[in-house]
């Protein structure tokens, strides 16, 4: 709840009893004999009422004896019980029963005894008839509040009942990612992993029997080697945080091993050179993968469409953002429209997950070109 909230019930009991004593004092001016201490008792009784939400009881123990005090001094009639009736809803909302019933009864017995024992030139009967009707107001005031309390109990008990019902919503979907992520950890470890496994020690048996065999291992299949090595490694990687998500992001690669993802794509008939404009710094840990992955998947599509092409990466720093680029002179030409792929899609997701941004397509030149911004701002302490 805001301090709105919390001043608005604040400033209706200010205003209900700046308008209670407002009439209370324009009664008051034309009574006859109201004196200093009817004035006093006004006063007191209706600026009790601000404090009806805090203090039901006090306000109700203050508002029936001021009453009553005002009643002696100058006979005011009915309206002397505006205060009255206002703490006995009070107290009757917050949950109190027999006070108000004590306080109200009190307050119309001495009320109409001191009206009988006066000299007012009122016949009895509209006295009586007149306190008759005042003990139909306190009635309709005490039921009112019981049905004000009951709604508002209602309400909350809705509203706790809501709060639950979204608690266990999402702790049934929580319970059903954290089920699926396992599902598919147990999938790719039967499947993706065996799989790399098999080509990797093939690789490495391949390599080892050219080089018993007195010959040199041919570069694709060390590239082959190299790479099962490392997509088993990050494969594990990921796949403990399927299988415990509070581990957080995986210890996958970043700019740290861009060199060994650029031999790599050398080794498999990409020439790919590397280019750092800037000065070079750390990187927040997601902006470091995201740019790993970016340079990843790049040289990837170069090895796929570009026919063998030659790539550039460069890196550009500054103090707000990184800029990574990828540049090929391959097939791709602005007149052939251009489908993204999955690889893609999958990076410019990335980069929007950051903030960044991402220009992806043919150069008109010749070749494709990726050039994706990743916000990096420099930490204040180092500028």
């Amino acid at each position: 709840m805001n301090n709105a909230q919390l001043g608005r019930p604040a400033a209706v009991d200010w205003a209900l009893a700046a308008v209670v004593a407002a009439l209370l004092f324009a009664v008051a001016l034309v009574a006859p004999g109201t004196g200093p201490v009817g004035y006093a008792a006004v006063l007191a009784g209706s600026l009790a009422l601000v404090a009806r939400r805090s203090a039901p009881r006090v306000v109700l123990l203050v508002t029936t004896a001021a009453m009553l005090v005002y009643s002696m001094d100058a006979h005011p009639g009915p309206s002397a019980a505006f205060p009255v009736l206002v703490a006995v809803f009070g107290a009757v909302q917050a949950g109190y029963v027999a006070l108000p019933a004590a306080a109200g009864t009190v307050y119309l017995l001495t009320g109409l005894g001191l009206t009988l024992s006066a000299d007012t030139g009122d016949p009895p009967l509209e006295t009586v008839q007149g306190a008759v009707l005042l003990l139909g107001w306190f009635l309709a005031a005490g039921v009112a509040a019981t049905i004000t309390r009951h709604r508002q109990a209602y309400l909350e008990q809705v509203e706790r009942r809501a709060a639950e019902a979204e608690r266990t919503r999402e702790e049934a979907a929580l319970r059903r990612a954290g089920e699926e992520r396992l599902r598919i950890a147990r999938e790719l470890h039967d499947s993706l992993t065996h799989s790399i496994s098999v080509i990797k020690v093939q690789a490495g048996v391949a390599v080892h029997l050219a080089r018993k065999r007195g010959e040199e291992a041919p570069a694709a299949l060390l590239a082959i080697q190299e790479a099962s090595r490392d997509a088993v490694r990050e494969l594990r990687a990921t796949l403990e945080v399927l299988r415990d998500p509070a581990e957080g992001e995986p210890a996958v690669s970043g700019l740290d091993r861009l060199e060994e993802l650029v031999e790599r794509a050398r080794a498999s008939g990409v020439p790919a050179t590397v280019t750092v404009e800037g000065v070079q710094r750390a990187l927040p840990p997601e902006v470091d993968r995201a740019a790993y992955r970016i340079v990843q998947e790049a040289l990837t599509n170069v090895s796929r469409h570009a026919g063998g092409t030659t790539a550039s990466v460069r890196l550009g720093y500054d103090d707000r953002e990184l800029v990574v680029r990828v540049d090929d002179e391959g097939r791709a030409s602005p007149d052939v429209p251009h489908v993204p792929g999955v690889g893609l899609l999958g990076m410019r997701e990335r980069v929007t997950a950051l903030g960044g941004t991402l220009a992806a397509g043919p150069r008109p030149e010749g070749g494709f070109s990726v050039r994706a911004a990743l916000p990096a701002p420099e930490p204040e302490e180092a500028r």
